[in-house]
């Protein structure tokens, strides 16, 4: 047989990488995120009509159009498109805002509650020793600057810059929000009144309400967009069913 006439072998196929699913959403953490994903893009919307009705923030006791306010968007309302109601109607609005805001802190109740008798924040959400190793955070920084995300195994658990940033507003933003809010009720004053001593004052309450929520969007927008910069379906994927995709080889899905 002549040897020129030999075919040589074809190279064998590569297997199929399957991935690989982690549970990484328990269901009450599911429900939770999304009800506070509903609760907190109401509030802000009922939130700024209530602020369009005194486009002011004062610092102390007392905030009237005689006292000097240190940030005035009087010439720059929010448009009403972006509002509930959509048009000017200031008791609506409270109405909206002090029923979703009720609500959020059900919500929240219930997760703290489910995330401490079941562990999720002590294994979840508190950063390792190793995580917070000045080296390893540095590196994190470098990688998200980077767009790197976490693969293989390193995927299963959330880094530490997540970690941190999750129990900043678990633990952080969200209670000062709500303790704002009961801050600026006259009647819950009268029932609380240690909350005006730890604001100074009604109207540095409603400062703070006002920079917290924005540094709530903030933190909404920059979630969103790592969610979708890591990988959008599999990130959808796990908020809705709970399965998160992993390659063992070190790709994530």
């Amino acid at each position: 047989m002549n040897s020129s006439s030999v075919k040589p072998l074809s190279p064998l196929p590569s297997p199929i990488r399957q991935p690989l699913f982690i549970r990484r959403h328990s269901l009450v953490v599911r429900v939770t995120h999304w009800i506070n994903v509903m609760c907190l893009s109401l509030l802000l919307m009922s939130g700024l009509q209530i602020f369009n009705a005194h486009p002011r923030l004062y610092w102390g006791q007392y905030g009237a159009d005689a006292d000097h306010a240190f940030i005035d968007l009087s010439a720059h309302p929010f448009p009403s498109w972006i509002t509930i109601p959509s048009y000017h109607d200031l008791g609506a609005g409270r109405n909206w805002h002090f029923f979703f805001a009720w609500l959020l802190v059900v919500n929240g109740l219930l997760y703290l509650i489910h995330g401490l008798w079941r562990g999720h924040i002590r294994n979840d959400l508190l950063p390792d020793r190793d995580q917070l190793q000045p080296r390893h955070l540095w590196q994190e920084i470098i990688d998200h600057v980077r767009l790197r995300f976490a693969k293989g195994d390193d995927a299963r658990r959330y880094n530490a810059l997540q970690k941190i940033t999750y129990l900043l507003v678990a633990l952080g933003l969200l209670p000062m929000m709500v303790l704002t809010g009961l801050t600026m009720s006259p009647g819950l004053n009268a029932a609380f009144p240690f909350l005006l001593d730890l604001f100074g004052g009604r109207a540095s309450a409603r400062a703070l309400h006002f920079i917290t929520a924005s540094s709530l969007v903030l933190f909404v927008v920059i979630h969103v967009l790592m969610v979708v910069l890591s990988g959008f379906k599999n990130n959808m994927r796990s908020m809705l069913n709970g399965r998160y995709a992993i390659d063992p080889s070190g790709d994530t899905p």
